[in-house]
């Protein structure tokens, strides 16, 4: 009973640094935001990132994140928009983390943001928290801009005559003949694949259609 109280109030003291990283999309690269930890000068334990937007927080390794985050443990980003894009939704996390989980936060693009430096000082803190306020707000419009951007661009592609999406599929000439000889039974499944030339997906996609 002795031993395990030890090990128990030896681990709470043990303070973990985490650094998260984050891109919109699995072709986006991580390099720059991976380069910023190894260069910040401090010993990180464990860093995870996500390839996923930044719209909300329901991120796979994000998510591990919270769950590992302990009191007085360290949390590093590169900027406050890798923590996310939707102001309040940032403001809210910060808080959860700082407050409810009760560990820190360091931004290293931003120094102000490093919740180490404030814990006693409100001056500080106080403007910490309008600048957090500020780049979550700057985050967010940054965010909606990029949408209106490639809504624009769509809406001007279309009117030139520009097709989205996968290009349509014409279907050969002895289509519906061979179709109607494969539901009669009169040819086989490889024979109507050969004769029309079509994918599997793509023949039972359109056979289904034909069917209705």
């Amino acid at each position: 009973m002795y031993i395990r109280t030890r090990v128990r109030m030896y681990k709470k003291e043990l303070i973990m640094i985490y650094a998260y990283a984050r891109v919109s999309s699995k072709d986006q690269n991580l390099e720059r935001q991976l380069n910023a930890f190894q260069n910040c000068g401090i010993a990180i334990d464990k860093i995870l990132w996500d390839k996923e937007s930044g719209a909300d927080f329901d991120r796979t390794n994000y998510k591990k994140l919270i769950r590992r985050l302990r009191y007085d443990d360290l949390l590093i980003i590169k900027s406050i928009d890798r923590l996310g894009r939707n102001y309040e939704c940032i403001l809210c996390e910060w808080k959860r983390i700082t407050k409810d989980i009760g560990a820190n936060i360091y931004v290293l693009d931003m120094p102000l943001l490093d919740t180490r430096c404030h814990e006693k000082n409100l001056i500080g803190k106080l403007i910490a928290d309008i600048v957090l306020q500020l780049l979550s707000f700057v985050a967010e419009n940054e965010r909606t801009n990029i949408r209106t951007r490639q809504a624009e661009g769509i809406a001007i592609a279309k009117q030139k005559g520009v097709r989205f999406g996968r290009p349509r599929i014409i279907l050969p000439d002895n289509f519906y003949e061979v179709a109607d000889a494969y539901i009669t039974h009169t040819i086989s499944y490889n024979e109507a694949l050969n004769l029309t030339n079509l994918r599997p997906t793509t023949f039972y996609r359109y056979l289904k259609g034909y069917n209705k």
